[in-house]
């Protein structure tokens, strides 16, 4: 389905789903601009006014790095009436007590303290913050405070269409919607309840009443809305929204790992593949986003790099949380109550004091990528319901373009039910892919490596996969014989100047048995020669590039990606490698993504050998290949 249709498509849904409430009431209509004239002239004066009227910043919110800490997300409440995967596990978290929460005037003076040290932006968060019955005062009682710029909320959009001319009235002044799929069905089964019509009414509310643009956060998980990206895309052709993708992160009891995340790269690819003309814009100061725009639409779109570039030499974002703790990282686990602090009866200057060293406690930036999923942090809902996030890992190099696992389904993934596949066959355009109507793995959170992975989260996958037997899935070969030799019998090179291009894609594997020391190094990152995942993953990606240089008959291929992971294996004490490699031409690329997953392996024993010599590396192995005249190949 093209772009242009589609968009059209989804903005008659967008009107249609929200000219009446669920209970059927009608939904007054206004011209889009009108109802908020007034407050969108009042909040212009008065950020010209604070402008000129600037004070010097902080010393308590500036830390030892210099960032100085202008923006506070306060959490108004843990609870919410969503269940997003993403978000919270599925039998829910533990509440704290009512008593133990923040009160309403608590927020306020709070709120107060920061705004007179240099906070000039709030954004209030949850659990879903729309749901707290006092939602509306507390907006009116922040935009009293002098200094105070703006006034955000991050809302899953139930309860938006309802509240927000209230709010605006109040002095909000902005909106992020969360949103992550534009399918009802879908939409279902990623928050565990129903709403879709609801959250639509909302976007289309904020838009009428002038905001603009509109954030949609939306987070892409692969294997079950990163099919969608165009179609939100699309969406900003005639809208004024900004559709921020966010790279899918890790929280207590999210069941989170590195193959449910699509990079940033990967969705830029994506998006540039249907607009070769998407232009990037410039990046605002202390932005956690990187912008885009397709020339002449009326939105624009924005990836939040959480976990593929981090943004932290610009962090300038402090948390409170619903009980009163001060985060200074959203990935660090250190917190501080002020609750505790406030109710002893300190004072301001104490108050500040505490503040002032937490801020100067806060790390250059948080742990490596692959030690977020083993930090001990709270669940995202007890956090915030859906952020800009601030702490991100160091950057990893991320080869990409299109999604090798599109191709072939790698590894063990629980298919959706029937009923509910026809219900998204009947929901979706025929572009919809075969990957949206699979479960997204489940296990405990592993050490990983990777820029991106998608296979079954349990770590004895790959093992699995090790010891199942080959069985092809396309045609059988035309010839049985060896392909690398000429007539005598003499090693030759394969001529393949008459071979037609076509895209190929090989995927590979291999297992290092490291033995129980070395594995526990490795799963700390103490080894003194530094981090054996990441180096490995790298040698891995550059071997693939130089096999035709390595093995003496192999062809020389250009490489459109190269991807490596690494998996721990906690039982077998051992790393499990996959390489993929894709690439159009007239040959595979198998040797490439074999050599990849060699090479990975070589360099964890070379990384490793200091240690222990009683590492064994083995299993290396073709998974699949597609594209060529012999068929596919899967390994089942």
């Amino acid at each position: 389905m093209a772009a242009r249709p589609v968009s059209r498509m989804l903005q008659r849904v967008l009107r249609s789903s929200v000219r009446s409430c669920s209970s059927g009431a009608p939904v007054t209509q206004h011209r889009p601009g009108e109802p908020s004239q007034t407050a969108v002239e009042e909040l212009s004066r008065r950020r010209q006014f604070l402008r000129e009227h600037a004070a010097p910043f902080s010393a308590f919110l500036t830390d030892s790095f210099g960032r100085q800490h202008s923006y506070l997300r306060i959490s108004l409440t843990e609870k919410c009436n969503l269940r997003c995967q993403y978000c919270m596990p599925e039998e829910g978290v533990p509440l704290t007590p009512k008593a133990d929460l923040l009160t309403t005037e608590e927020i306020l003076t709070l709120a107060r303290l920061f705004v007179k040290e240099g906070v000039d932006k709030i954004r209030l968060t949850g659990g879903e913050p729309l749901i707290r019955p006092d939602v509306v005062d507390i907006v009116a009682q922040l935009h009293r405070l002098e200094g105070l710029r703006t006034i955000g909320i991050t809302t899953n959009g139930i309860n938006l269409a309802r509240l927000l001319p209230q709010l605006q009235k109040a002095g909000l002044s902005a909106i992020n919607i969360s949103l992550d799929t534009l399918v009802p069905a879908k939409f279902e089964f990623i928050v565990r309840r129903k709403g879709f019509h609801k959250v639509m009414e909302g976007i289309h509310k904020a838009i009428e009443l002038g905001y603009s643009p509109v954030k949609v956060n939306c987070v892409v998980m692969r294997g079950l809305n990163e099919d969608e990206l165009l179609d939100f895309v699309a969406l900003t052709e005639g809208l004024p929204l900004d559709v921020r993708f966010i790279e899918y992160m890790p929280f207590d009891g999210n069941k989170w790992n590195f193959k449910k995340m699509v990079s940033y790269k990967e969705m830029l690819d994506t998006l540039r593949q249907q607009w070769p003309e998407l232009e990037k814009l410039p990046e605002e100061e202390s932005s956690t986003a990187k912008a885009f725009k397709v020339p002449g639409f009326r939105g624009q779109v924005s990836f939040i790099t959480s976990m593929s570039e981090h943004f932290c030499g610009t962090c300038n974002r402090l948390r409170i949380t619903a009980d009163g703790n001060l985060k200074v990282c959203l990935f660090g686990n250190s917190e501080v109550s002020l609750r505790d602090h406030l109710r002893a009866g300190a004072s301001e200057e104490e108050l500040l004091q505490i503040i002032g060293a937490a801020v100067g406690r806060k790390k250059r930036q948080h742990a490596g990528m692959f030690n977020i999923a083993q930090m001990k942090n709270r669940p995202m809902i007890l956090i915030e319901l859906l952020l800009m996030l601030q702490d991100s890992p160091p950057a990893i190099p991320s080869i990409s373009s299109q999604d090798p696992f599109r191709v072939q389904g790698i590894g063990h993934r629980v298919s959706f039910s029937n009923q509910m596949a026809t219900l998204w066959k009947g929901c979706r355009g025929p572009r919809t892919s075969l990957l949206a109507q699979r479960w997204l793995g489940s296990g405990p959170p592993q050490r990983h490596c990777s820029s991106r992975l998608d296979s079954d989260t349990n770590p004895k996958c790959l093992s699995a996969v090790s010891r199942a037997p080959a069985t092809p899935s396309g045609p059988p070969p035309t010839s049985d014989q060896l392909t690398h030799v000429d007539a005598e019998g003499r090693a030759a090179m394969v001529d393949v100047g008459g071979k037609p291009d076509t895209e190929r894609v090989a995927v590979a594997s291999a297992v290092v048995l490291l033995g129980p020391v070395a594995f526990n190094l490795v799963q700390k990152n103490q080894l003194k020669k530094g981090d054996a995942l990441v180096v490995a993953q790298l040698a891995g990606v550059q071997a693939a590039k130089q096999t035709s240089q390595l093995i003496p008959l192999c062809h020389h291929v250009a490489l459109s990606h190269v991807e490596v992971q690494l998996e721990l294996d906690s039982t077998r004490h051992a790393v499990g490698i996959q390489a993929s490699c894709r690439a159009r031409g007239p040959t595979g690329v198998e040797m490439e993504a074999l050599t990849a997953a060699a090479v990975a392996a070589l360099t964890l024993y070379d990384m490793c050998k200091a240690v222990s010599r009683d590492i064994v590396l083995g299993e290396i192995k073709l998974i699949s290949k597609t594209g060529g005249q012999r068929g596919d190949f899967h390994r089942t």
